[in-house]
């Protein structure tokens, strides 16, 4: 597989986590995968913490985590992993905070959030975490933004959001976090917010073209992705079905404006909740659920599209 800047890259096969698990968090520490939490077999969350050396392709089995959660948020502090929000086993929010310290290999608890939150979006940026959004337990979209100081063990609130969300996905350009789409309740959100760190501000951008549930979103050179998801029924077509699309829209961060892709350019495979990430000049999707694929947890080829489709007018 060839990416952007004549590197080559090339598939590796890992041996497989000891244990079976779903809404797992995963980070990647010092030449460590790190798998959190999640929900195993019996449907239940998991205080499993399980490490993969991405050297020696080994496994290692680490201190279970003190509050058992799925679908936490996770961001690496130097030597620490904090974690933060999830459900619990009663279905629950949590707001328990914990640190992994991975020079001593356990955990230490941290300042709880000021409300319990699951799909909370972490960030973070000079030593410091910010977390936003999330769903309380009374299942109502939040708004609020927290900063967490290590220093102090503390959290402290910001502006909040203008559109409360949970599940949304953040970006870190500059000085801005950008936060895109996620959902209320089951209706999705097609806001773009900026939240200047340094000015304490917000930046409400143009909203998604179009209303998509479950898309992919990735970052790359100064453009925001949006691809794919369930593309949901207008206001005035209150009866229709949510289907399934391979829909493209780019947003231009110098120029504030989304761009609607042309056929010969959207994804080649329509799908939904599926992984999206920047590899070298390219944008990535893996996996996810389609027309053909419904119900199960098949997975779609990987798909490559290439971030410079104005220079070269054809998909890839």
């Amino acid at each position: 597989m060839a990416a952007g800047g004549g590197r080559a890259f090339a598939w590796q096969v890992f041996p497989p986590m000891p244990t079976c698990r779903v809404y797992g968090t995963v980070v990647h520490q010092d030449g460590h995968l790190l798998v959190l939490g999640g929900c195993g077999r019996a449907g239940l969350p998991l205080d499993t913490t399980e490490a993969l050396d991405m050297a020696s392709h080994t496994w290692l089995a680490l201190a279970p985590l003190p509050t058992a959660r799925a679908g936490a948020a996770a961001v690496v502090l130097g030597k620490q992993v904090l974690v933060v929000g999830g459900v619990d086993e009663g279905q629950s929010p949590v707001a328990a905070v914990e640190a992994f310290l991975a020079d001593e290999g356990r955990w230490e608890r941290r300042a709880t959030l000021p409300q319990a939150a699951m799909g909370v979006s972490t960030v973070e940026r000079d030593g410091l975490v910010y977390a936003l959004g999330g769903m309380g337990p009374d299942t109502a979209p939040q708004a609020q933004v927290r900063v967490y100081e290590p220093r102090r063990d503390c959290w402290l609130s910001l502006p909040s959001m203008p559109t409360p969300c949970y599940g949304a996905s953040t970006f870190l350009h500059g000085s801005k976090i950008y936060v895109l789409g996620g959902r209320q309740g089951k209706l999705p959100v097609t806001a773009l917010e900026a939240f200047d760190v340094e000015a304490r501000t917000w930046t409400r951008h143009p909203s998604l073209p179009s209303r998509r549930a479950f898309a992919g979103c990735a970052m790359a050179e100064g453009s925001v992705f949006s691809l794919g998801g369930l593309q949901q029924p207008g206001p005035h077509n209150f009866y229709s079905r949510p289907h399934f699309v391979n829909t493209v829209e780019v947003f231009d961060l110098e120029h504030g404006s989304w761009t609607k892709l042309p056929r010969s350019l959207r994804m080649r495979e329509k799908r939904a909740d599926f992984v999206v990430g920047s590899l070298g000049g390219h944008i990535v999707a893996i996996g996810g659920l389609g027309p053909r694929m419904e119900g199960c947890c098949q997975l779609a080829p990987v798909v490559l599209f290439l971030k410079h489709w104005k220079c070269t007018g054809s998909s890839p």
